[in-house]
């Protein structure tokens, strides 16, 4: 390419995958994190979104760096080997990522509508499901490996996938090739419009039957929430991976890259690396759970984000009731009623001992006119 073309390319394939790799570890390093703290109460479908997560975050940190290493030399990092490793790699986490979302849109249409089903696919059943999705996706991926398709450069040179136009060269590649359009990526999408467009339907019929008989549920509302949420992934994933199917689809019927200019295969490979970044976005807004989990979170992690409650602190060698000395705590996840006392006595580390709102002493003439010195002294 003319150096106008390889300076293009070079900030489009530096720039943008660059946050992408820093919002995407971050987004769903948090989701992983709060789902470890709450691994004992995760729903089928959490499980589900967890192993999303773990497709999006592994990804970023395994095989993304490699290409933007690559952008600074403006070819492929590396020989063969390092082509078929991120080649092989991106696939079968695009592959499970794609199946995973499937998954989610078809066990939330056989909670809407076959609650009976669902419940079989609760608890070992999800998690055999999982295993199965990363099963398929490993056993196809690994094809290439034994003949049957290859791993290539793409036409821009800095990432490397499946060699769509091996449709042209041998009946194996051709076979691979349709199979992956065919069986891995049309159905799959067609599951995924099919069970959502079903979903809205039914929660749609519902909230208005319900409406027209003036019932106002949480449930309702919560389902709808969720419902939305992952309606909201499911779309996202097919506007970004879209595009690039489409440019990927279109070597069945041109057999070099010539077609196209490069960087038309750069924008949606890049479009495509964005669906990484949204999915936690998606769960922090839609899921009030995920939003109490990472307030907590951050209120442990960081005790000033917190709240100040007001403490009372007695000195171990004042034997009275008063004066009495204010000061700040930081609130720290632990919850204390309003006025309560935990102890009045010497303390053996000199820490707040009271956390209260109020003064908690008894109103008597003699505290009155002591308190009424301490403030014109300015003792207090």
């Amino acid at each position: 390419y003319n150096i106008e073309i390889r300076i293009l390319i070079f900030l489009l394939t530096v720039s943008p995958p660059s946050p992408v790799v820093l919002l995407s570890v971050l987004g769903n390093g948090l989701v992983l994190l709060i789902c470890y703290r709450r691994r004992r109460k995760l729903a089928g479908s959490e499980l589900l979104c967890v192993n999303l997560a773990v497709v999006d975050f592994c990804c970023c940190v395994l095989f993304y760096p490699l290409s933007i290493c690559s952008s600074f030399r403006h070819m492929w990092l590396g020989q063969r080997f390092t082509c078929v490793y991120y080649g092989l790699g991106c696939y079968i986490f695009g592959l499970c990522g794609m199946f995973t979302i499937t998954a989610i849109s078809v066990i939330r249409y056989l909670k809407t509508c076959y609650s009976l089903l669902y419940v079989w696919l609760e608890g070992v059943n999800i998690r055999l499901a999982c295993a199965a999705l990363w099963l398929v996706s490993v056993v196809w991926s690994s094809f290439p490996l034994f003949g049957w398709g290859e791993y290539v450069p793409e036409p821009y040179g800095l990432s490397c996938t499946v060699a769509w136009r091996g449709y042209h060269t041998s009946a194996k590649d051709a076979f691979y090739v349709i199979c992956s359009f065919a069986c891995f990526t049309l159905v799959p999408v067609l599951l995924i419009v099919v069970s959502q467009g079903l979903i809205l339907y039914k929660v749609s019929r519902f909230s208005y039957s319900l409406s027209a008989r003036g019932i106002r549920s949480n449930l309702r509302r919560t389902e709808k929430r969720l419902t939305m949420m992952f309606f909201c992934i499911s779309l996202g994933f097919i506007i970004a991976w879209g595009p690039y199917a489409v440019v990927s689809f279109l070597f069945i019927f041109y057999k070099d890259s010539g077609y196209m200019a490069p960087e038309g295969f750069v924008f949606p490979a890049l479009f495509a690396k964005s669906s990484h970044i949204y999915n936690p976005f998606i769960y922090f807004y839609f899921n009030k759970t995920f939003q109490r989990e990472l307030r907590d979170l951050l209120g442990s992690r960081c005790p000033a984000l917190g709240m100040n409650r007001v403490g009372v602190q007695l000195p171990p060698s004042h034997p009275g009731p008063h004066p009495i000395h204010i000061q700040l705590k930081e609130y720290r996840g632990k919850k204390h009623e309003r006025g309560q006392v935990k102890g009045r006595g010497p303390s053996n580390d000199n820490r707040v001992v009271n956390v209260c709102w109020g003064s908690i002493l008894a109103d008597t003439p003699e505290l009155r006119r002591e308190q009424g010195k301490s403030l014109t002294q300015g003792s207090i």
